[in-house]
């Protein structure tokens, strides 16, 4: 499908305009189908525009801009007359200094600057597929969009609360790689706004007294454990939050991605603190908020019933936020034995009445949900909640463990996202099997092809 008549708005820097136009059409297009961004030839806009779905691009640019004795570069382009020195060491600039190629006939000079920016073109293309495959997408936009005024402007279109809604569908729910801050725009990403809507929306606190500790090193519970462990000692029933960089970090989740896989400096810039401080209040509005300044802060809270057990605090949050409200109460309703890595001493696997049920990812501090706890929430949680439902073709190769593919899905919970955990169930709802989602219900309802959901346990039939 194809983005065209875009040519203009490149050649004045009208990004917003172009970033609009491509929003517009990804919102209104079935998810399944091909971009092309036609005359979207400078590597400035790839990444954006690959961010937001675009998977072909084309551009005359190459050749009309060697002609014009102009060289592209990733953050702009550049006219040979103004450079000294090439910051580039693609073949052609590794072959030539600046004074060469000016020397160069101009049929010649065409030609060399034409391959230097097709190399420069196809070299972020490159860098563009690295970064997705790395989980690093964001990291990249954000950086591209503050080498240019016009760029950023655009960038600042994704920050609107209807296009962070949109693009969060799509985001993956962790990464193997860590969030890193680039700047004020790191805070409107679509991953943080998950995890703030999620903290107003999943997160169950234990009364309205919290406990407010400052940013420290991570992990936070590790830093802060003797402190904890005075004031649960007092007080079992308060909460412990901590007022980080990327927002109010619950004590309980400072393990889950992407609260611990984040990397803020000292100082961040003043519109994140801002916006930080607009969610603190809305986090804690109509609670008792205490803040720690040293032992002496003891004498502040009230004593009340001494039930201090962050494991199982940490679990049932954790499944809250990653499931849905109400999930750990669920999968820990009877008699909980916990697993703990003896290298690391942290959380590893989860039973309960002595069936598995969860096992906690190391990577990112969420759980890979087995089928017996698959089987609770599956009980407990009726409608569409965490489900995929197959069509009756799909239900041989699911008890055998194999992937389910796009087109044998049926309906799928519209909260599910990419890497989420999911219930796979046939059209009467009866339980499958326990998997992970490749992909998100508009893709997967659009998809005629291609891998959905990656089984991971099937339910066995025991004949008689």
């Amino acid at each position: 499908y194809p983005i065209g008549g875009v040519v203009p708005l490149m050649e004045n820097q009208w990004y917003s305009d172009l970033i609009n136009i491509i929003i517009n059409t990804k919102k209104n297009l079935n998810p399944s189908k091909p971009v092309h961004l036609f005359g979207a030839g400078h590597p400035l806009i790839f990444p954006i525009a690959v961010a937001l779905g675009c998977d072909f691009f084309d551009s005359s640019a190459y050749i009309k801009y060697a002609y014009d004795n102009r060289l592209i570069f990733s953050w702009g382009t550049e006219k040979l007359d103004d450079i000294t020195e090439i910051p580039c060491c693609c073949p052609v600039c590794s072959s030539f200094t600046v004074d060469e190629i000016k020397k160069l006939q101009e049929k010649e000079k065409i030609k060399e600057i034409a391959k230097h920016n097709l190399y420069v073109s196809f070299t972020e293309i490159k860098r563009i597929r690295n970064a997705i495959s790395q989980g690093s997408l964001w990291e990249l936009i954000e950086t591209r969009s503050v080498e240019n005024p016009y760029l950023l402007q655009a960038f600042n279109r994704l920050r609107i609360d209807e296009n962070k809604i949109w693009l969060e569908k799509f985001e993956p729910t962790s990464k193997n790689k860590a969030l890193f801050y680039t700047g004020s725009q790191t805070f409107h990403r679509p991953i943080i706004y998950r995890a703030h809507k999620k903290l107003l929306t999943h997160f169950i606190p234990f009364s309205k007294d919290f406990i407010v500790f400052q940013e420290a090193t991570k992990p936070f519970s590790a830093f802060y454990s003797d402190e904890i462990k005075k004031i649960y000692k007092k007080n079992g029933k308060v909460n412990i939050i901590v007022d980080s960089s990327i927002g109010i970090v619950p004590i309980e989740l400072d393990e889950m991605y992407p609260f611990a896989q984040s990397v803020f400096p000292e100082f961040i810039d003043e519109e994140t603190t801002k916006a930080n401080n607009n969610f603190f209040k809305l986090f804690t509005k109509n609670k008792n908020v205490i803040y720690w300044t040293g032992i002496k802060t003891l004498d502040e809270i009230k004593p009340n019933e001494k039930v201090f057990n962050l494991n199982i605090r940490r679990i049932s949050a954790v499944a809250d936020m990653q499931f849905c409200k109400g999930a750990g109460n669920a999968l820990l309703n009877g008699k909980v034995e916990i697993v703990k890595s003896k290298k690391t001493g942290k959380i590893r696997n989860i039973y309960c009445n002595g069936k598995h049920i969860l096992s906690m990812r190391a990577s990112d501090g969420m759980f890979t949900l087995k089928l017996a706890g698959a089987k609770i929430l599956h009980n407990h949680f009726k409608d569409s909640l965490l489900r995929v439902k197959v069509n009756k073709d799909a239900i041989d190769f699911v008890k055998k463990g194999k992937s389910v593919f796009a087109k044998f899905v049926k309906d799928c919970d519209s909260e599910l996202r990419p890497l989420d955990e999911c219930l796979i169930v046939d059209e009467k709802d009866n339980l499958l099997a326990v998997g992970r989602c490749i992909l998100n219900r508009e893709e997967m309802l659009s998809f005629k092809y291609g891998i959905a959901i990656k089984v991971r346990e099937e339910v066995t039939i025991n004949k008689t």
